[in-house]
C-alpha cells in the first residue's frame, strides 16, 4: 500500500522538484503539506528533497501543498503568501483544497500553525486513510487533542505529534539510560502566548516536550505560578519524581535543562535543529509505526492544561485525572458535532 506524506523541511539547495518523482515508482512516498504559515514547511521540504538524498530520507519526496493555514492569527496568516511562493520555487504543486491534495499524496504532514484548525483538517486526512504527522501544537486545547487521537484510533490511521526538541542528541541519551533512572528534571524554553490557545500550547510546549522526553509519562498533578515574564510549572510524577518547566517571555530565552538520575546528573543539551525530527517522520511514514506512545503525548498536553488551570486558581495543585476527565467529556461533544 502506498502512503501519502504532507511535509515541511529545512535544509540547503539544490532540491528535487516534484517532477523528479516518477508517478509509477511504487517505492517513492509522495508527501503532501497542509498549511503554509510556518517556516517548518520550507525547512522540512528541503530536508526531504535535497540532492543527493541522505540515506535516512530515501524514497520520500514532498510533491504537493495546500496553503491554509491560519486565517485569523496575523503572525501566521501573513506568512502564507511568502511560503506559498517559496514552495512553488521548490517545485511543489500548490493545491486549492485538502481533498485535491489527498488525491496526490501517500502521507501527510499537517503543518498548520494554528492548532484550532487541526481537528477538522486531521479528520479529512484520517478519512482518506493517510498516515500523518501533526506539528505542534496538536490542538488549541486538551479536548481537541484527545479528539484527534481518538479519531486516529477509530480510523486506524497512524499518526504522531511532537516538538523537534524531543529528538536532541543529549536528551535522547538520557532517555536511553545514560544517567540511569531519571528521578527528576528541570527544563526551560521561550514561552510566547497566543490568546486562542491554552497557555503553554503555543510555544511553551517546546520546553514541556523536553521535560517529558526526560521523564516519560506518569505525571499525576501540576501546580503553576505566573508573572508577566515567566511561567513556572511543577509536576509530580509517579514514584515520587518531580519535574519543573520554566517558560520565559522576558529576558534571555533559550532551550535547555538538567536531568537528575540514579547514576548522574546531565545537561539536556542544545537544540539540534529540525533534521532529527524529520528523520523520525521519514521513518514513521515508511513503517507506519508512531515513535511516541499516544499516552505520553496526551499526558504531556494534560500537564499543560492542568498548569493553566492551576495558574487561574492561584497556583493550587491540579490533578491530571481531573483535567483528562473533563477533556474526555468535551471531546465526546466535539466528535459528535463532526459526525452530524
Amino acid at each position: 500500500m502506498r502512503f501519502t506524506l504532507l511535509l515541511i523541511v529545512l535544509c540547503t539547495s539544490p532540491c528535487w522538484a516534484a517532477d523528479d518523482v516518477n508517478p509509477g515508482d511504487s517505492d517513492t512516498l509522495r508527501i503532501g503539506v497542509i498549511g503554509l504559515d510556518t517556516s517548518h514547511v520550507t525547512a522540512f521540504t528541503k530536508a526531504f528533497n535535497t540532492k543527493p538524498t541522505a540515506p535516512e530520507m530515501q524514497n520520500c519526496r514532498v510533491v504537493a501543498a495546500y496553503p491554509y493555514g491560519s486565517r485569523d492569527i496575523e503572525s501566521s496568516s501573513s506568512r502564507i503568501p511568502r511560503y506559498t511562493e517559496a514552495m512553488k520555487t521548490l517545485g511543489v504543486e500548490i493545491c486549492d483544497s485538502i481533498d485535491a491534495l489527498l488525491g496526490k499524496v501517500d502521507c501527510v504532514l499537517l503543518e498548520t500553525n494554528d492548532g484550532k484548525m487541526h481537528l477538522d483538517q486531521a479528520m479529512l486526512v484520517f478519512k482518506a486513510g493517510k498516515p500523518v504527522f501533526i506539528d505542534k501544537p496538536a490542538g488549541a486545547k486538551l479536548s481537541e487533542v484527545v479528539a484527534i487521537f481518538r479519531a486516529a484510533d477509530n480510523y486506524k490511521v497512524p499518526m504522531f505529534s511532537s516538538s523537534s526538541l524531543r529528538y536532541g542528541t543529549a536528551v535522547g541519551s538520557i532517555r536511553n539510560g545514560q544517567i540511569g533512572d531519571v528521578l527528576g528534571a528541570s527544563t526551560h524554553s521561550p514561552c510566547s502566548l497566543e490568546p486562542s490557545h491554552s497557555r503553554l500550547y503555543w510555544y511553551g510546549i517546546h520546553g514541556v516536550e523536553l521535560l517529558f522526553t526526560s521523564l516519560g509519562s506518569g505525571c499525576e498533578s501540576v501546580s503553576m505560578t505566573t508573572s508577566e515574564g515567566t511561567d513556572l510549572a511543577v509536576g509530580h510524577w509517579s514514584g515520587g519524581r518531580i519535574g519543573t518547566f520554566r517558560g520565559i517571555r522576558i529576558g534571555k530565552a533559550s532551550y535547555g535543562g538538567i536531568a537528575y538520575g540514579s547514576k548522574g546528573i546531565a545537561d539536556l543539551g542544545k537544540y539540534d535543529g529540525y533534521k532529527p525530527l524529520v528523520v523520525e517522520i521519514a521513518k514513521f511514514f515508511r513503517t507506519g509505526k508512531a515513535p511516541i506512545d499516544p499516552k505520553e503525548t496526551l499526558n504531556l498536553y494534560a500537564f499543560m492544561a492542568a498548569a493553566e488551570l492551576s495558574a487561574q486558581n492561584g497556583g493550587e495543585v491540579v490533578q491530571i485525572a481531573d483535567v483528562m476527565k473533563a477533556a474526555e467529556q468535551e471531546a465526546d461533544g466535539l466528535l459528535s458535532a463532526i459526525a452530524k
